[in-house]
């Protein structure tokens, strides 16, 4: 048996399954809300709790963080997770660590995940099993690029992009950055924007610069529920003005971070969207101003314009990416 993990700061989802003759098929699958446990200790106990049984060869995480010795500080939450952590709840005869975005990597490179074409204008005939640029807005805002091997199919960049400091592309940014330099003591990276918590942040600045009227009924859901979620999903609605600009400004500058890692690797078989908020807001990304801000680079638009940019639309790309790179490691 394999069990397949995504740890995400939000939520951590475990999948185990089991061969069937050649093929493997899901025996147990369970969702928690991370924040509520300590570790991924309890977690693990809790999902193997009438499953102690069960002899499971292989554990594969994709964690949500940078992976180094075998260990990883999740990015979001206060755990450490190891592989001696989980070899020892599990008794697993092999455990792997890969970042979240290695894992969804994995799942790209399987070749069947569904997927919403964005850009009207890519060249759809472009070259087959080549360089690859996946962005996943989630929780946090992760990297990775899929690159040809040759008849070893493909192999995994991880990458901690998202972390790196965004720039601003006008005037209005300009001001944006300025805003969050406050808040976040000097360096602003494209998570702090490119995030739930980002679509937050740009709301916030909108508000302070007085252009748009707030609605106290949304401010009332924000208490209550989600902010991120509730931003985006009244943007969606497309009834209120200051969640649609904050939308709007959102996906042009994750639109703009797209275009900087194409720029970086080159990826001839396109972009890929993946995390929880893009299918979300997929309305909003298939607008121009997604791709206009995503050509934006000079000399380099005419390349830019004729890639293809899809979003992932299965929301367990990380758990089929770990279960790909455990039976890949099988073999």
């Amino acid at each position: 048996m394999i069990l397949a993990i995504d740890v995400g700061g939000t939520k951590t989802l475990l999948g185990l399954y089991c061969k069937i003759g050649n093929s493997w098929s899901l025996y147990k699958e369970q969702k928690y809300k991370s924040s509520d446990y300590e570790s991924i200790t309890e977690i693990l106990q809790s999902f193997l709790a009438k499953d102690f049984e069960k002899q499971i060869d292989c554990v594969c995480a994709g964690v949500a963080g940078t992976v180094i010795d075998e260990s990883c500080e999740i990015t979001n939450l206060t755990w450490m997770i190891s592989v001696a952590e989980i070899q020892q709840v599990t008794k697993a005869r092999h455990v792997y660590l890969l970042n979240d975005l290695a894992a969804t990597a994995w799942a790209v490179a399987l070749g069947n995940m569904q997927y919403e074409e964005i850009n009207v204008k890519a060249n759809l005939q472009q070259s087959k099993n080549k360089t690859i640029a996946i962005l996943s807005a989630g929780t946090g805002l992760g990297e990775a690029i899929l690159v040809n091997a040759g008849s070893d199919g493909y192999n995994v960049l991880s990458t901690e992009g998202g972390h790196s400091s965004f720039a601003p592309q006008n005037s209005e940014q300009d001001r944006l950055l300025a805003y969050l330099r406050s808040k976040y003591e000097g360096h602003v990276s494209y998570e702090r924007l490119i995030s739930g918590a980002g679509l937050v942040n740009i709301y916030s600045f909108l508000q302070s610069e007085g252009e748009c009227i707030t609605n106290p009924e949304i401010t009332e859901k924000m208490q209550k529920l989600d902010p991120g979620e509730v931003i985006g999903s009244e943007a969606m609605l497309g009834q209120d003005e200051l969640c649609c600009r904050a939308i709007q400004l959102f996906c042009e500058i994750y639109a703009a971070e797209a275009g900087n890692l194409a720029l970086k690797c080159l990826p001839q078989s396109g972009v890929v969207l993946a995390g929880g908020i893009s299918p979300k807001i997929l309305a909003a990304i298939k607008q121009p101003y997604f791709i206009e801000s995503f050509v934006n680079k000079g000399r380099y638009k005419p390349f830019l314009s004729g890639l293809s940019v899809r979003v992932c639309m299965n929301d367990k790309a990380v758990l089929l990416g770990a279960l790909a790179f455990a039976q890949k490691q099988r073999h």
